[in-house]
């Protein structure tokens, strides 16, 4: 496609990208391929695409999936990619907003034959949605082989954060406890238009088969550890205790959470691994 196509298509449809969308277009078909290849994509593979901008990454999934279904919020994009015919016949578009979408019934869609394929995620996400879609992705993680989303790299410097560090935090915890994540590429601005003021990397997740939360108390411990990092200069008992939940209100009981978790009240959020967190939401939820 390349910088100039996207550039004149934009002018001749009078469409200019809304920052606040974090619209930023790869420029290169050969980088879209590469991120299509770090995505595990492969022959009868069912795609999910949040953010087709102008189908750069689009084309790419389709050439490798047996079927990409992509999802655009933007009205004048739609209408480009359709009057233009920009995307290939394997490849449905879906006008919306990707937070509102039903991604599971999407992710169940027709069902495929055992070992034809299975059910991805690739994604281009602004910084502005990036945190509850990811969070609506670990929901949806036992129907999804894994997700691939190209994040600003300080997102995605937190998912793949360690304890007693800067970018530690609640969202760090919650995908490590349910998931494993790897930096697959770092990419530059000038690898998208317009180029974003910051770098960006590529991240794709698996569902863990064994996740050392269960189903049924995911909420629960999101409360909590959402909680103690709320305000990360507080300790963890004060962070407990501003919560704002049943719980919360009963300083003993707190106490007796945290003692039975094996840390000291007097200790921060960002010191404690993810798997003491889960051992103090468990002894919170004890009756």
């Amino acid at each position: 496609m390349g910088l100039q196509f996207i550039r004149d298509t934009l002018s001749q449809h009078g469409l200019r990208l809304q920052r606040d969308r974090g619209q930023n277009f790869l420029i290169e078909d050969a980088m879209a391929d590469r991120l299509a290849q770090l995505a595990g994509v492969r022959p009868g593979d069912r795609v999910i695409e949040v953010g087709t901008g102008l189908g750069v990454l689009t084309r790419a999934l389709a050439a490798r999936a047996r079927q990409v279904t992509t999802i655009e919020i933007d009205s004048g994009l739609v209408d480009v990619l359709r009057s233009e015919a920009l995307l290939p016949d394997n490849v449905t578009l879906i006008h919306a907003d990707a937070l509102e979408v039903d991604l599971a019934e999407i992710a169940a869609g027709e069902g495929l034959t055992p070992g034809e394929g299975e059910v991805r995620v690739v994604a281009n996400l602004p910084y502005s949605v990036a945190s509850p879609l990811l969070r609506k992705l670990i929901d949806l993680r036992h129907g999804l082989a894994d997700w691939s989303v190209m994040l600003q790299r300080e997102m995605a410097d937190r998912l793949v954060a360690v304890p007693r560090t800067k970018d530690y935090g609640s969202l760090t915890v919650l995908h490590a406890l349910c998931t494993d994540v790897a930096k697959q590429l770092d990419l530059k601005p000038g690898s998208f238009f317009p180029s974003p003021k910051v770098g960006s990397s590529f991240v794709r997740i698996w569902p863990r088969a064994k996740a050392s939360v269960r189903d049924d108390e995911l909420l629960h411990v999101e409360q909590v550890v959402r909680s103690v990092f709320n305000q990360r200069r507080k300790t963890i008992l004060n962070g407990l205790r501003g919560a704002g939940h049943a719980w919360a209100a009963d300083r003993e009981a707190l106490l007796g959470a945290l003692a039975a978790a094996g840390i000291d009240p007097g200790a921060r959020a960002e010191t404690q691994p993810p798997e003491k967190l889960l051992a103090l939401a468990r002894a919170l939820a004890a009756p």
